[in-house]
């Protein structure tokens, strides 16, 4: 655990040194859990928001994309139920005067017993090498048994005191489980409170005439009140989805880890509207298709996992997350939900408008129901950046840090390095670069040893770069260094904007997603 919290600082650092991630306000001391993403940053979100884009419109002809305003009418946070329900349930350890969420303390704690048990099957497997029987293992030893049932009583309790808004109960939890505060170390606890999580603000010119409206806390609610005009204008048939990209806010009490919890953030969502009685095929169909979007990019399918969650939100009826290995554990990256027809139905209440779907195979109306999926931008940035982020020992002793970004996502794709400053090669480098930008993202350098370039374009993941020599200037081809192996290929001029190209193309990822 500790190496991995140590993975994890340099991978802080890594951002900030190489133009991914900066605090914001960083000039005036910062702003906590606000992060702004630099020039190398910026490149991979897009890429990041593009891949999830063309998944949902290009690979689903019935999928299309809106863009709705952040401010939106007030009364829609009434009838989304956040103005009442939209809580996290906080605590606070009277010693070090820090606030934790409580759901999460004792999942973290449910995670301790997850991997007391498979520190024992390590052990066990290193001991018994070949011959070791996992399964008969997790059935017999004694300790797994034991940490087996002491996880299993804990998160039963822990899932009835969430679905009972049992507040005093899961303050109990804590007492009765032992845990401290990661600051202090003691376990002097207040009571557990509930807190609102949205920002508010005022529209209008005059203190009077003022109308007090939210920062939306989720895209989805855009989407919602836009069901009729996107379904009436694109004459969409159910089942149809709508998906959008946009940014979100919440006023998180508890930010950290990083980019992973923040208070402004952006949302990849898509509503799949289906007839009601079909939403759990679709959900489970959804589910399939979203972890395929996950291990397309190649990071490990092991890296990935279902959660199902223990409490549902008062709009669902089955909810799951898509869980990456990040190097604080297990965490969320995505949230596939059944809403039933709760939105929908809600808005028609509160508006007065009918909000329905005229069915012409049925030949009735009614309130579709929603499968959704709804992914954090920041969060896949970031699990995409840890599961790609590399510090490897070469021959001779050197060593290198490397992110093995999928090539489609990297922030450039190619680095043009003339060998030396003189002779022409710099001019034969910029022309070959002026031939190859239209392209994709290319990146020129001529400072330094080749060697120290290629580390600086290993830093920040370019997967290509090609070297212009002497030999360039009577030959007409040129040296391509490969990201990940470092093997080099001489290669005609007229070749290297085709097999760039080739290897960093989307296509590649998303032909994996439909043939898996």
């Amino acid at each position: 655990m500790a190496q991995q919290e140590e993975i994890f600082k340099k991978l802080i650092s890594h951002s900030k040194e190489y133009g991914f991630v900066f605090p914001s306000s960083e000039i005036y001391d910062g702003l906590g859990a606000v992060y702004d993403y630099g020039q190398n940053g910026v490149e991979l979100k897009n890429n990041i928001k593009k891949y999830w884009w063309d998944s949902m419109t290009l690979l689903n002809e019935n999928v299309v994309g809106i863009d709705s305003a952040i401010f939106m009418h007030p009364t829609i946070w009434k009838a989304s139920g956040h103005v009442d329900a939209f809580n996290d349930p906080l605590i606070d350890n009277k010693d070090s005067k820090k606030r934790y969420r409580a759901d999460v303390l004792i999942e973290e704690q449910i995670a301790k017993y997850d991997d007391k048990i498979e520190k024992e099957i390590e052990k066990a497997a290193k001991r018994f090498g070949e011959a070791f029987d996992e399964q008969k293992f997790r059935e017999t030893n004694p300790r797994v048994l034991e940490n087996s049932a002491k996880k299993e009583a804990l998160h039963t309790r822990f899932a009835k005191a969430l679905n009972d808004s049992n507040l005093e109960e899961l303050r109990q939890i804590i007492i009765d489980e032992e845990i401290v505060c990661p600051v202090s170390g003691t376990r002097n606890w207040t009571d557990v409170r509930q807190f609102n999580l949205m920002f508010s603000t005022e529209m209008g010119s005059t203190a009077d005439g003022a109308l007090k409206i939210y920062l939306r806390p989720e895209t989805a609610q855009g989407i919602f009140v836009n069901f009729l005009n996107v379904q009436k204008s694109g004459r969409m048939k159910i089942p149809f989805g709508i998906a959008q990209i946009g940014k979100a806010f919440r006023n998180e009490i508890v930010a950290r880890q990083f980019i992973f919890r923040m208070r402004e953030f952006e949302q990849m969502e898509m509503q799949f509207f289906v007839r009601p009685g079909e939403e759990l095929k679709w959900f489970e169909q959804w589910k399939q298709t979203r972890m395929r979007w996950h291990k397309a990019l190649g990071l490990g399918d092991k890296k990935y996992r279902f959660h199902d969650h223990d409490k549902l939100a008062h709009y669902a009826n089955a909810a799951t997350d898509i869980e990456f290995e990040m190097p604080f554990g297990f965490k969320e990256v995505e949230g596939i939900h059944s809403r039933t027809d709760f939105d929908l139905s809600s808005h028609e209440k509160y508006s007065g408008k009918k909000i329905q779907y005229f069915d012409p195979e049925l030949n009735q109306s009614y309130t579709p129901y929603v499968i959704e999926t709804s992914i954090g931008v920041d969060r896949m940035f970031l699990s995409i950046l840890a599961g790609s982020y590399c510090e490897e020992t070469l021959e001779g002793g050197e060593t290198r840090v490397v992110l093995k970004l999928p090539p489609a996502l990297a922030p450039v794709k190619l680095a043009v390095l003339p060998l030396v400053k003189k002779d022409g090669l710099p001019e034969k480098a910029r022309e070959i670069m002026d031939d190859l930008k239209f392209n994709f993202n290319c990146q020129y350098d001529e400072k330094d040893s080749i060697g120290k370039r290629y580390r600086r374009q290993d830093a920040i993941g370019t997967p290509y770069c090609i070297t212009i020599d002497h030999e360039t200037l009577t030959d007409n081809q040129v040296t391509i260094r490969h990201r990940d192996t470092m093997e080099q290929e001489r290669v005609p001029v007229t070749e290297v904007g085709k097999i760039i190209t080739d290897k960093v193309s989307l296509k590649n990822i998303l032909k994996k997603i439909t043939q898996s």
